[in-house]
């Protein structure tokens, strides 16, 4: 195997490898990646076993063939050279040489017959998406997925797919038994899955396909579900993500219904409010109360160790005056999200969950479990 490749589309290529190769794995061939060269292609592969990347740039080749190397190693040195022309030669042992004008590196290679079996794919049932608004949904979930490996089945999204008379709806929804993040988009004249009516994608599949997503040049993606596995393509990359086993949970029963105390604030303010009454508060459970009354929002905290503080700030709020306490971390969370400058709150009493909205879409619906103040 011999090429030439411009370094910046080596770059390109090998950058989206460096989160899929797994340092600690039980595995240790999965630190490296595959390179194929042939017909003018490099064909670079990378896999965990659960997200498996596929990805491919022009070349100037003299000598097809293919090699595995550690992907890390790779890449860091490819990284520090100069702009221009780099050639890659496969030498005995299935050394990989690098070299660019003066500069030669000599890198310790496997045979590719010990890389894992690639996963494929046979279905043709793709569905076009918009790439900005699937990178949105995801962004509007992916910080509610539990972190709890004994409730494996809540460590990833739920993704549905609900008729409408316009065409689809895409549904996203994440909870990690403290909150939870659903989120609807139309996407007009969309054909549906052939494909069971919910799954479940992993976060570290959602985080890969969202860094595809912000390197895309294109507005439009490819999905399919076969299988076990979501298929995630764009126009030289693709991306196939083992999906998780199991019964999500009944989500809908943690949506709670006419909430008696509504309230409206400016999200920068109360992202600004948020961020500094937190200094003082526990620093495991990030607790601070929020006091309602007429046009009035008291948010305080208090640590024995370290003090209190408390803030006050004009809302737009006329129901009863009461008291409730969350987890600040949960809500800033959920705010950042959000785009809208103004956010819609309903509340009920302190010992219920609360609903947080973007003023201008209902489509968007982030419920928070109080804590006991």
């Amino acid at each position: 195997m011999e090429f030439k490749i411009e370094k910046s589309d080596l770059v390109s290529v090998l950058v989206k490898t460096q989160s899929i190769v797994e340092k600690r794995n039980a595995m240790p061939i999965l630190v490296n990646i595959l390179m194929q060269a042939e017909n003018n292609k490099l064909t670079v592969f990378a896999t965990d076993l659960e997200v498996s990347l596929m990805d491919e740039c022009s070349i100037s080749l003299a000598k097809a063939g293919k090699v595995a190397v550690d992907a890390k190693h790779l890449f860091n040195i490819v990284k520090e050279l100069n702009d221009g022309l780099i050639q890659l030669k496969k030498k005995e042992n299935n050394w990989l040489e690098i070299k660019q004008s003066k500069s030669i590196f000599n890198i310790v290679g496997i045979a590719p017959e010990e890389f894992p079996i690639f996963p494929t794919y046979n279905t043709k049932e793709f569905v076009k998406l918009n790439a900005e608004v699937f990178s949105d949904m995801i962004e509007k979930t992916i910080y509610s997925v539990s972190n709890d490996e004994t409730r494996y089945h809540m460590n990833g999204v739920f993704f549905e797919q609900m008729k409408s008379e316009k065409g689809v709806r895409y549904r996203m929804v994440a909870t990690d038994g403290h909150r939870l993040s659903v989120v609807d988009r139309q996407i007009d004249q969309a054909k549906e899955f052939t494909a069971p009516a919910g799954v479940i994608i992993p976060r570290k599949g959602l985080y890969e396909i969202k860094k595809v997503l912000e390197s895309l040049n294109s507005d439009t993606i490819e999905i399919a579900i076969e299988g076990p596995q979501l298929i995630f393509k764009t126009q030289k990359t693709v991306l196939m993500v083992r999906l998780i086993e199991g019964r999500y949970p009944n989500y809908q029963q943690f949506i709670p219904n006419k909430l008696k105390n509504k309230a409206q604030a400016s999200r920068e303010n109360l992202i600004s409010s948020l961020k500094r009454v937190s200094l003082l508060s526990n620093q495991k459970s990030k607790g601070v109360t929020m006091a309602l009354s007429k046009g009035n929002l008291k948010i305080t905290s208090n640590n024995p160790e370290l003090g209190d503080a408390k803030e006050e700030m004009e809302i737009d709020y006329d129901g009863d005056d009461f008291k409730i306490g969350f987890n600040a971390k949960y809500i800033l969370d959920i705010l950042h999200s959000f785009m809208d400058d103004e956010v819609n709150i309903e509340l009920n009493d302190q010992l219920s969950p609360g609903i947080i909205r973007p003023q201008n879409d209902m489509d968007y619906t982030c419920v928070v479990m109080p804590m006991r103040i």
